[in-house]
């Protein structure tokens, strides 16, 4: 997965035995719900059999979602109970980045919710909260991640697609 990580790559790359009706299948409906059913159809056709290592790494993913107290990658190898470089050979292969990426992503997440959900956003808090050294710390990694800094994206749609749908993440290298 990692060589796809942070890549834009035609869909005749991706699903190349495909035909025109499968792609606008996946690609044409507006309803995210509708994309994802249309894609899970096209895959579970292919035949391909569940890997118990792919649980494994949606399982360490998880860890991080669970315990906000999980700030670097060797916590996550722990709490996982694998080694560092397991977690990140396991995480590469299978979601496409590192740990340091996952945590930073739900940290990022964590803040987006809060600012979504807080017009009085104590900041500094926050980032105290997630783990942050101080709130420039947290500014950077999410003006870097987002492409807004939080006070603009807090400020209304200037950095928003929808409510409660954050943007792409990642703007930070993937073998981080």
């Amino acid at each position: 997965m990692s060589e796809w990580s942070g890549r834009r790559v035609p869909i005749a790359e991706v699903l190349p035995a495909t035909d025109a009706d499968v792609v606008a299948a996946i690609l044409d409906p507006p309803e995210e719900d509708a994309r994802v059913a249309a894609l899970d159809t096209y895959l579970l056709g292919l035949g391909a059999r569940p890997d118990p290592r792919a649980d494994e790494a949606m399982r360490v993913v998880g860890l991080v979602g669970e315990d906000f107290t999980i700030r670097r990658a060797a916590e996550l190898a722990s709490a996982a109970g694998i080694s560092a470089r397991s977690s990140q050979r396991l995480l590469a292969t299978y979601v496409g980045v590192g740990p340091k990426w996952v945590i930073l992503r739900h940290r990022i997440h964590e803040a987006l919710e809060r600012a979504e959900a807080d017009e009085e956003l104590d900041w500094a808090g926050l980032a105290a909260e997630l783990g942050y050294s101080d709130q420039a710390h947290l500014v950077r990694d999410f003006t870097a991640t987002v492409g807004v800094p939080p006070t603009a994206y807090a400020r209304g749609p200037v950095g928003r697609r929808s409510p409660g749908v954050p943007p792409d993440l990642p703007a930070v290298r993937p073998d981080q």
